[in-house]
């Protein structure tokens, strides 16, 4: 539990205005957050242009420069690291799309049931994550953490102060929910 205290007292003096913090932090959670990218990478396309390396360092930049953010814990900080991988992918797949003009295609795992493992499009995935958060934000989150995070149902119920039994039948839906959407676009 040293490393949790020590984490979560590198974001107080983070949040304090410490400039040495942020170099002390990174040196503690750099091997999760290199995890964190990592399941990330594995549902990319293998010629992927952005490496995890890379993907940790531009979400660790992004972290460490927001002013003003009081952070909890340890939990809340992979919670938002998680988020903030996301929406670098998504930032990446956006410029990629626009230079290109053809849609980022990630190949969703078992974890959100999309049939034959089909490539989709970043993008689509996104949009639809955030259709998700406006009908049920609590379930947005658990998507977010569970599919790009990473993180098993105790992790996810442990970050969102809910049960476990919560975690899976809200996992469950949205499942559900993200296969019928998801297909829906797969003419």
């Amino acid at each position: 539990m040293k490393t949790a205290d020590e984490v979560t007292r590198l974001l107080n003096e983070m949040s304090s205005g410490d400039e040495t913090s942020p170099d002390k932090l990174l040196e503690i959670v750099y091997d999760d957050l290199r995890r964190l990218a990592g399941a990330y990478m594995q549902n990319e396309r293998s010629d992927h242009t952005l490496q995890a390396t890379a993907l940790v360092h531009e979400a660790y930049m992004r972290l460490v420069d927001w002013k003003n953010v009081s952070w909890q814990n340890r939990a809340q900080f992979f919670s938002v690291a998680a988020e903030v991988m996301r929406k670098v992918l998504i930032d990446h797949a956006r410029a990629r799309q626009s230079q290109k003009r053809r849609g980022h295609k990630l190949v969703l795992d078992e974890a959100i049931s999309v049939p034959d493992r089909r490539p989709i499009d970043l993008i689509a995935l996104d949009e639809a994550l955030q259709s998700l958060e406006k009908l049920d934000p609590r379930q947005a989150k658990i998507v977010e953490l569970r599919f790009f995070g990473g993180l098993s149902i105790e992790e996810t119920a442990y970050i969102l102060k809910v049960s476990e039994s919560t975690v899976r039948r809200e996992w469950t839906f949205a499942k559900a929910w993200f296969q019928r959407e998801l297909g829906s676009d797969a003419g």
